[in-house]
């Protein structure tokens, strides 16, 4: 007799926010400072995506890797390729934003 799947719950996707973090790794002997923006469901998503982020990257592991600040940006604000790409159809990345350059 064959087995029969019955879906019991309604799956719905959380809407997705554009999240900036801030702080430093472990590169070798020394620390790197760094600013990552990444595409996550809430900021639980975001620290997880920062840490494998650099695990896979720099093969740092968690404990070397320091988020000093997480928060939420408005994801026409960056210029990460992930991001735009992401957003793409719901903001309009037409007009850069403003960089501030110390003279």
């Amino acid at each position: 007799m064959p087995s029969v799947w019955v879906k019991t719950q309604t799956w719905v996707a959380k809407a997705m926010k554009a999240y900036r973090a801030i702080g430093t790794f472990r590169n070798g002997r020394a620390n790197q400072n760094y600013s990552l923006d990444v595409v996550a469901a809430d900021e639980e998503q975001a620290k997880h995506l920062v840490y494998s982020n650099f695990g896979s990257r720099h093969g740092t592991s968690r404990r070397f890797i320091n988020i000093d600040s997480l928060s939420e940006i408005e994801p026409t604000n960056s210029t990460e390729p992930r991001v735009i790409a992401h957003f793409r159809d719901t903001h309009d990345f037409s007009n850069p934003p403003a960089q501030n350059e110390e003279e």
